[in-house]
């Protein structure tokens, strides 16, 4: 499928450096130059010094960069111009498997094969030189492979082709209970729980239960953004916004071996940690030649094409807009630094990005991470594990969900009509936050993320009837909409105690072009919402990455700035009203938590 960059009102709620060189055997952090990127200098090694101050030949006139997005349920790429437009973008599914509860698998070959046919499609209508860069961002799931680079089965039923854990994959939650209850130092960086969706507790699974099928035949464990721009170049060398967000590497000093020798997962550490990586680089470096002969050809672009170091598409999106110029636009974030603004990436889970100058440390929000999205600054990552995926949940599990198709199909699509149904069921747009006075819902069906941190818990609704019309329908759907919203605000607020002063939400993703959405949100934090110019800026995220490898920009903050653009922003409504709402909502919330949720 391809389509031509257009505004698109239909609201998708599925589905956002140089390097560091350890040596472990007796040899210490190497430390070197200053690199391009204005990147600390403990960020830097011998390897990346012969790119470091090359100086990139005259941009053409007419130049783009290549985005790709390997989201939970399709590829997308998109062609981005030098100044942040979306010339076009294509997107094909890809497949989810699940074996049993709680167990989501993929397909690594698959994944590539779907990147190769978008990146040809968007690419089909220009020169291969004037392709100067491309980038990718990816879920946080694991792929395994063997010392010949082919797949390893992550399952008990060993089809070896379906070798990815996905990210939403909570098989490993009683490994990550007991991860989290050995109270290790480097938790302090994950908010103090660790999750069953990072990759330590994933990987201490297969050890013990997939040992003779998977751990021992396993040589390689990539993040899924890693495995692609490994593919790409054949450069083993991992984005530190991967290894920093879901492995617990910490620059400058990096893998912690007490950490992984004290949950079990000892022989990591074998052959300086080849198995997971021990060459790191921020986002936006450079890697390898670019791109090698063989996956020029798979994509359609000349070898040698820059490969920026991937993100975690959230990351991506969080790239995508959290720099763009304010100017004009009189909001609060405007002539103060980026640590006033707030990322939110909103499609099948939601990711809250916040960037700080000094490490904060937030109970039950990851981090802080460094260099994992901004080169030299500090990210806090708040989100919430099932966010369009509830909506969609609780939209088509209903009793009228037929009638809603019905009617729907000869107006719009669905959320479009119920958007609309609310509307004129509060006779006033103004008055909809209202309708959901008695309706009350606890979002977490798949956990809380953060930043309770506990993925055991489980969701409820309260004030229910016996009634299952088109309005109840209506009502639920407008209660889970500010159920989240409200869970945006708890994150908010646990973010401002320890330190962050977020004055401007920033929202990208598939939820983003649903303005109920949007708009409660505003209301329920208060806070203007700032929607990004190109309605995909995970994909202008990714191109950012492919940017900055070419040299065509400096630094990731010249690119963001010049590529990223504020398209509208939508301020909070009811301001009296609905701060009482809200804090009703949100005390009947906490009340319930300690009402222990659990199954």
């Amino acid at each position: 499928m391809i389509r031509q960059s257009v505004e698109n009102d239909a609201f998708e709620n599925g589905e956002i450096i140089r390097c560091l060189l350890v040596y472990r055997s007796k040899q210490p952090v190497i430390n070197t130059a200053i690199c391009y990127c204005s990147i600390p200098t403990f960020l830097c090694s011998p390897s990346s010094l012969s790119r470091s101050f090359h100086m990139a030949g005259p941009v053409p006139p007419q130049c783009y960069y290549v985005g790709v997005d390997v989201g939970t349920a399709s590829v997308r790429a998109a062609l981005v111009t030098r100044d942040g437009q979306l010339r076009c973008t294509a997107e094909e599914p890809i497949s989810i498997w699940e074996p049993q509860a709680d167990h989501y698998v993929q397909s690594s070959s698959e994944i590539w094969d779907r990147c190769c046919t978008v990146v040809k499609r968007v690419t089909q209508g220009v020169e291969k030189s004037q392709v100067r860069g491309i980038g990718f961002d990816a879920t946080c799931s694991l792929v395994v492979l063997d010392q010949n680079f082919h797949p390893v089965p992550v399952n008990q039923n060993g089809e070896r082709q379906r070798n990815v854990v996905m990210w939403m994959d909570h098989r490993a939650a009683e490994q990550a209970a007991r991860i989290t209850s050995a109270g290790h130092r480097v938790l302090r960086r994950v908010g103090g729980v660790m999750s069953p969706e990072m990759q330590p507790p994933k990987l201490l699974w297969l050890k013990e239960n997939l040992r003779e099928s998977s751990w021992k035949e396993a040589a390689h464990f990539f993040d899924l953004p890693d495995f692609l721009s490994w593919k790409a170049t054949n450069s083993l060398t991992r984005s530190l916004c991967t290894l920093v967000c879901k492995w617990t590497y910490c620059p400058p000093d990096g893998w912690d071996d007490s950490f992984w020798t004290a949950i079990g997962l000892e022989d990591l550490l074998q052959n300086n940690y080849s198995k997971i990586g021990s060459l790191t680089c921020p986002p936006g470096t450079s890697l390898g030649q670019g791109l090698t002969q063989e996956a020029a050809a798979d994509l359609g672009l000349d070898p040698g094409t820059a490969v920026g170091a991937s993100l975690i598409d959230a990351h991506a999106g969080g790239l995508g807009v959290i720099g763009a110029d304010v100017r004009g636009f009189h909001l609060p974030c405007e002539d103060q630094p980026i640590t006033s603004r707030m990322a939110m990436i909103c499609g099948t889970s939601s990711c809250h990005m916040a960037i700080s100058q000094q490490p904060l440390f937030v109970p039950g929000v990851w981090g802080p991470y460094l260099s994992a999205m901004v080169p030299g600054m500090w990210l806090n990552e708040g989100g919430q594990s099932a966010t369009g995926r509830l909506i969609d949940h609780m939209v088509k599990g209903h009793a009228a969900y037929t009638q809603l198709q019905e009617q729907a199909q000869q107006r719009s699509n669905i959320y479009t009509f119920l958007n609309t149904h609310l509307c004129s069921m509060a006779k006033a747009d103004s008055a909809v936050d209202l309708l959901g006075s008695s309706l009350h819902l606890w979002p977490d069906f798949h956990g809380n993320r953060s930043p309770l941190a506990d993925p055991t818990l489980k969701g409820m609704v309260i004030g229910l009837s016996l009634s299952q019309t088109l309005d109840d329908l209506a009502l639920l759907y407008l209660a889970t909409v500010q159920a989240l919203a409200l869970g945006t605000r708890h994150i908010l607020e646990a973010m401002r105690e320890t330190g962050h002063d977020i004055t401007t939400l920033f929202l990208c993703g598939g939820l983003s072009k649903n303005p109920l959405f949007v708009q409660i949100h505003a209301n329920a934090t208060g806070l203007p919402v700032v929607l990004p110019d190109q309605t995909e800026a995970v994909l202008v995220g990714a191109a950012v990455l492919g940017a900055c490898a070419s040299q065509d920009y400096s630094t990731i903050q010249e690119a963001m700035e010049k590529m990223a653009k504020v398209g509208k922003v939508v301020h909070c409504g009811l301001k009296v009203v609905i701060k009482v709402i809200v804090i009703l909502a949100l005390t009947i919330q906490m009340d319930n938590k300690c009402v222990h949720l659990h199954c």
